[in-house]
């Protein structure tokens, strides 16, 4: 390990983060993290908090609401803000390193991802004394009558493995701009980025218990779900467990939801599509971060007309590929899924998919060491195949060809899931009519993944509520008040 990361990792195997330190839970539980590069140890006593350290970090989350933090004014919890992207910004080596250490996540996108956070971070760090209200005039009723937004209390955030600085990020600024405190349960399989960037904190400014880490498993973070004290909850992962998060939640004290969850995001290309601006694009959306990322573009929709040069467009990409290299070498660009769980569970996909539908390139089990997937494309005929109907999240591809535009956004929206969609055409008309039939809450049209510190993320249907970036995002982390004076 480069930097000082073997001190840092010691000083806080088996801690948790309370009031501003690393101390040792009440659970003496832990669990082992490993590099998916090579499926080496990388630490063997990751602490797993229970019931009484999730009570002790909301207790102190409290009384720092209550307390400190509350006589900060929005400008100087705004300062606070700049001054830990300031600090992310001067570690950023260090922060990309533990993002990638137990993710697999290749050091030449985190190069700049992680300046990406750092804007996430100052984007709401300049919100933070601009958190609106409104003044209605007292008509004839006589009332004069004053909209307040206030913070909601103790914030839980849950996040998961494929991205957790920036979720990390997107959770907390807003949360923190808006005077609440927060308690981050970070992935149990990669949570040391997020650790590293918790223990810049103190030198920020932030007082004691305005965040605290708790580290763990999923029944820690369903402790935070159903905790009666906790006034709101954001978590990103998967369908079943959203569910299961808004159930905790529904079940306990009613708290506040939001919730990012899964994707099957179609991509639209249409007969005028500028095809080599489309291909490039159509491959990084699904093969960056191996496939697992909630908005890849891992459904293609073709038209007939251009269906031959696009497939083999997509299918040289995806063989130019490098399978196998190590993620902390900066000119890697395709890097391993999570675990050996993953890796199983993809390759179990894939599989299946032979006997579904057309393999176009790719399908072999990669072998050779850690849990490098193959890139992997299906040409589909069959709509109920597994690997066209449900979230892989892994670098598999499946492509289909359409007729009619009328016939390409029903296949897009036949599914469960309403994340995100990406459409393909030089036509401004078309482009009107399909954004505004397509059934997903973040459309790119001639560009791929891309998020905006600016722009609210959010999904339609079983692809969550709420939304993460842009001013909609303070919106869930705070309270309407109505007030009337005679």
């Amino acid at each position: 390990m480069a930097f000082a990361s073997r001190a840092f990792l010691k000083s806080v195997e088996g801690k948790v983060f309370l009031n501003n330190k690393w101390v040792t839970p009440a659970s003496k539980a832990v669990s082992s993290l490993y590099n998916p590069y090579d499926n080496s140890l990388v630490s063997s006593a990751h602490a797993i908090g229970n019931q009484h350290d999730v009570d002790t970090a909301v207790s102190s989350a409290r009384t720092a609401f209550h307390g400190p933090w509350s006589k900060f004014t929005g400008g100087q919890r705004g300062a606070v803000l700049n001054k830990f992207a300031d600090l992310l910004d001067a570690n950023a080596e260090e922060a990309a390193f533990y993002e990638s250490i137990c993710s697999g996540r290749v050091r030449s996108q985190l190069k700049y991802e992680v300046p990406f956070i750092s804007s996430i971070i100052r984007y709401y760090a300049g919100w933070s004394d601009k958190i609106e209200g409104d003044v209605l005039s007292d008509d004839a009723d006589g009332f004069y009558k004053i909209i307040r937004r206030e913070a909601l209390g103790v914030c839980a955030g849950i996040t998961p493995w494929n991205g957790p600085l920036m979720v990390f990020a997107l959770k907390a600024a807003p949360a923190l701009a808006t005077g609440n405190t927060f308690i981050l349960k970070p992935p149990e399989k990669s949570p040391l980025s997020s650790l590293f960037a918790a223990s810049l904190l103190p030198a920020a400014g932030l007082p004691e218990g305005v965040l605290n880490v708790v580290t763990g498993d999923g029944s820690t973070g369903a402790m935070l779900a159903s905790h009666m004290k906790v006034d709101m909850v954001s978590f990103t992962g998967s369908v079943p467990t959203g569910k299961k998060i808004a159930d905790a939640a529904n079940n306990s004290n009613m708290k506040r939801c939001a919730l990012e969850l899964g994707g099957k995001s179609p991509a639209l290309v249409f007969p005028d599509a500028n095809i080599k601006k489309a291909i490039p694009e159509l491959v990084r959306g699904i093969t960056q971060n191996a496939g697992q990322v909630c908005v890849a573009s891992s459904r293609v929709y073709v038209h007939e007309d251009i269906a031959d040069e696009l497939i083999a467009g997509i299918k040289a990409g995806f063989e130019a590929i490098s399978v196998g290299e190590d993620p902390q070498d900066p000119s890697t660009t395709f890097g391993p899924v999570v675990d050996p769980v993953q890796y199983q569970k993809v390759n179990e996909f894939i599989e299946k998919g032979k006997t579904e539908a057309t393999l176009v390139t790719g399908g072999e089990k990669y072998e050779k060491g850690g849990s490098y997937v193959t890139p992997t494309v299906f040409k589909i005929t069959d709509a109920n195949a597994a690997v066209y109907k449900q979230e892989i999240f892994g670098p598999v591809l499946v492509v289909r060809t359409f007729k009619t535009e009328e016939e390409a956004v029903d296949m897009a929206n036949d599914s469960e899931f309403g994340l995100a969609a990406y459409l393909w055409t030089e036509d401004h008309r078309r482009i009107l009519r399909v954004t505004k039939q397509l059934q997903a809450g973040h459309i790119g049209v001639n560009a791929g993944v891309a998020l905006f510190p600016t722009a609210p993320f959010g999904g339609y249907k079983s692809s969550g509520v709420g939304k993460e970036m842009g001013k909609l995002a303070l919106q869930d982390y705070t309270n309407v008040k109505s007030i009337y004076i005679r």
